[in-house]
This record gives structure tokens, sequence and C-alpha cells, in this order.
């Protein structure tokens, strides 16, 4: 089997597992009800061992190790970009808060993969102001529907 084969393959992969019941679940919350203001929050909710800290825990750590299989070399990263694009949706939303938390928790390398890859795509700072700008009309979507959000 050739290398862009393999690499296909475990596109697909991590695809299933995004299809899982569960981690379907936690994306939807992530997507949906997290609603950090501060990477205190965040932090907060990753101590609590609620649901919802599992449910972030799963989100932020699948795109991590996405990265992580990208940026050292085990899937094409030009193959990986043109498949996917949840992992900027991610990052757009943590991104305003991952100093503070690895600040926080002396961790200067957390979530370092998936910042080392959203860094690199092309025309990176437009596509995530137009996630933000997503995350928001989402946002606003479910406060018209008198939906609460969540941490």
């Amino acid at each position: 089997m050739d290398t862009k084969t393999q690499d296909a393959l475990v596109i697909i992969k991590l695809y299933e597992i995004r299809s899982e019941a569960l981690m379907r679940e936690a994306r939807r919350w992530f997507f949906s009800e997290f609603a950090p203001r501060s990477g205190n929050d965040i932090l907060t909710l990753m101590l609590s061992g609620e649901k919802p800290s599992a449910y972030y825990r799963m989100v932020a750590s699948h795109w991590e190790v996405a990265a992580s299989l990208v940026n050292n070399g085990g899937i094409d990263e030009k193959l990986f970009l043109e498949a996917n694009s949840e992992h900027l949706v991610v990052f757009a939303k943590l991104q305003p808060f991952v100093a503070e938390i690895r600040e926080s928790i002396g961790e200067p390398d957390y979530l370092a993969h998936l910042e080392r890859l959203v860094m690199r795509v092309p025309n990176v700072e437009k596509k995530l102001e137009n996630r933000r700008r997503l995350i928001e009309r989402w946002a606003q979507a479910k406060a018209s529907s008198g939906e609460q959000t969540l941490l």
C-alpha cells in the first residue's frame, strides 16, 4: 500500500472516531454549548470532573493527536488540510485562552501541535476570523432559541 493510501485511511479513521456516538455528543456540546470567557473558565471546567470536562478533553485531545500525526509526518499535511477544517473551528474557539492556560498549568506546549498545524494553514488569520464569526452566529442562534450556553 502506498503512502498516500495509508494517509487517506488514517484520515478516514479519524473521521470515523469523530462519528462515534460519544464523540458526536462531545463535539455537539463543544460547538453549541461550550462558551468560555477566559482560560480560567476552561481550567475550572477541566478540573470539575463533570461530563463537560470529559467532552472538552475529548475534542481538544482528538485534534491535538491528529495535528501531532500531521506535524510528525504520520499523515500528509496537504491531504489532511484538504480533508479537514473542524480543527480550525476548535482552535479559533480556544486560541484566545491558550496562553493563559499554558501559564496557569505550567505547560508551554499545551495544544502546541494543534497550534503549529493551524498556523501553517494558508490565509490562517482570515480563516480563524471567519470561524469565530461562525461560532458567534451559532451562539446567537442558540440564544434566540432560548437555550442556555454552558461551560
